[in-house]
């Protein structure tokens, strides 16, 4: 097959235009065309009112060799590249001690499965529940004002990413194509086939949950183990002779002891306490930059006209999305993250007495609302205020202390500051709603948010948002509506790794992911995890040729 790229047709064309632009591109005859398939799919919004859908395209002709032959020069037509995943070891037949992988995020959930898939049997470990104990856990802190630290939008089974609107997008380099294996594992889970071409595929809550469990027993079915509410709360470390560290194992809550020569830490960015345990083993951690900032949130209809202008509300592009940065005056960046069409603002906390925001929507986009981040970027030097020990766990007191002022604004009960953007602008308290009907569960406390941020903070957002408006009509209005605060963007932490991606100073044991500080959302988080899996294979099976093997553990 060879692929076809760039090739551009109006909004609404028909399935036979799309075929008679790729005779016309190739020149060739229909019988030459066997058929074909959507590598990737775009838009090109640039002209309101004439968007047009660009195609990536696998096109089966008998007549390739003579066409890569005569378009040799052309970027454009080249032959079909393999994308498909493999493998990088197997598991040796007899194999000492199974590897543990804690955390069964989207980070944890590819190490493991990647891990069973090539037959070394993991055992994971998760502090939450299993996903729809999970689910119902989470709904009482939104119906009830109960909350479960232990099972809740940030722990359990999915991670985090499971009340989010399941965005599949990323900036990293793929070369090997472990993106493309996360996409055809969720297709398999029961993921829509859209998501392996459209730009910008995402899946929404609903359908997570039930991907998440398919690939669970997927998981099981292939020797692993997966075990829920169980948290780990130590490191077992052996030192030798040269001051070298190696880890032997965790144990658990339980007081339970497991051993392992390799343990994936797939955290989270949220598993405070862990990276507390972690720092006091001495395991090499330090503070690494993130970003605070509000919830803001708009009628759906103002981004569509904004961005789609009259072809608003077309079913191929949906609901629109968009991605806004502001470098201000003072130095600080200002940047919409984690937008979410058609959705809602949801509470993700996981302590007691502290409030914190989040974004989720459904794979149909359909509420009324547009919500996304608008956060300001912050680094070490911020967090001296707040923890000026040196400690590398400083910009977790700066997330607690700002999550638990957010807790005393909203009412001490579990609601959320909330502003008006016109009141916020003016510098004024708001009384009362106007259009817009903020979508945070369980309620908001309207009022003033300008001491929910240091200042520094609030005077970047007032200075971003006129900004915003000068490129989105309407994203300063007056009614719009701001939901503080939004603290775990990213993890205030990194735990450093080696070109073998262990530990930069214990061996065997793996950061992974975002709580590590090596990935941002679903997909990136994913793909750590798969990297991750392969390091491991490839050190067990090294192992494996070099030395004698241990009983089976």
């Amino acid at each position: 097959m060879l692929r076809l790229t760039d090739l551009k047709l109006p909004l609404d064309h028909t399935e036979a235009a799309l075929t008679d632009a790729i005779l016309q591109r190739l020149g060739i005859e229909a019988a030459a065309l066997t058929g074909y398939t959507i590598a990737k799919r775009s838009h090109d919004a640039r002209k309101r009112g004439a968007i047009a859908l660009i195609y990536a395209l696998d096109v089966d002709t008998p007549r390739e060799a003579e066409l890569l032959q005569r378009f040799a020069d052309d970027p454009h037509i080249q032959p079909t590249p393999d994308t498909d995943y493999h493998f990088v070891a197997r598991a040796p037949a007899r194999m000492g001690h199974r590897p543990l992988v804690i955390g069964f995020g989207p980070c944890g959930l590819f190490a493991g499965l990647i891990l069973a898939q090539m037959g070394f049997r993991p055992i994971i470990l998760d502090r939450g529940k299993e996903v729809r104990e999970r689910t119902k856990d989470t709904w009482d802190l939104w119906r009830k004002r109960q909350l479960h630290p232990e099972s809740n939008v940030q722990f359990g089974e999915g991670g985090a990413g499971t009340f989010s609107d399941g965005k599949l997008y990323s900036q990293i380099r793929d070369p090997l194509h472990h993106g493309r294996k996360v996409l055809t594992e969720f297709v398999k889970a029961g993921a829509p086939q859209e998501i392996l071409y459209v730009s910008k595929p995402h899946i929404g809550t609903f359908r997570l949950v039930s991907m998440v469990e398919n690939m669970r027993a997927t998981i099981e079915s292939l020797g692993g183990e997966i075990r829920f509410s169980q948290r780990v709360d130590d490191l077992l470390i052996d030192i030798d002779g040269d001051g070298g560290r190696h880890v032997r194992g965790v144990t658990l809550a339980s007081g339970e002891q497991l051993r392992s020569d390799h343990v994936v830490l797939a955290l989270g960015h949220s598993a405070r306490d862990t990276f507390e345990m972690l720092h006091a083993r001495g395991v090499y951690i330090e503070a690494k930059p993130f970003s605070i900032g509000f919830r803001i949130e708009h009628p759906q209809s103002v981004i569509d006209r904004a961005r789609f202008g009259p072809q608003a509300g077309h079913p191929i592009l949906g609901a629109a999305d968009y991605k806004l940065v502001h470098h201000g005056k003072g130095g600080r960046t200002v940047y919409s993250f984690c937008m979410c069409p058609g959705g809602t603002v949801v509470a993700a906390t996981s302590e007691p007495g502290r409030v914190v925001t989040n974004g989720m929507s459904q794979y149909s986009r359909n509420e009324r609302n547009a919500n996304a981040a608008v956060v300001v970027g912050i680094d070490p030097s911020d967090f001296v205020s707040y923890d000026n020990s040196g400690s590398p766990l400083a910009g977790i007191a700066l997330q607690r202390a700002l999550e638990s002022h957010a807790y005393a604004l909203g009412g001490e009960n579990y609601s959320a500051p909330a502003q008006l953007v016109g009141d916020f602008l003016a510098g004024r308290a708001s009384r009362e709603f106007g259009d817009v009907q903020p979508s945070y569960k369980p309620g908001v406390t309207l009022g003033s948010l300008d001491s929910a941020l240091p200042d520094y903070a609030i005077a970047a957002i007032r200075e971003a948002l006129p900004a915003f408006e000068r490129q989105i009509r309407g994203y300063a209005m007056h009614d719009a509506i701001l939901t503080g605060v939004e603290t775990r963007t990213s993890s205030p932490v990194r735990i450093k790794r080696d070109d073998s991606l262990q530990s930069l100073n214990t061996r065997g044991l793996y950061p992974a992911g975002e709580g590590a500080g090596y990935a941002g959302g679903i997909l990136s988080a994913a793909v750590d995890g798969i990297k991750i899996a392969e390091a491991v294979a490839r050190d067990i099976a090294r192992q494996d040729r070099q030395g004698p093997i241990q009983a089976q553990g």
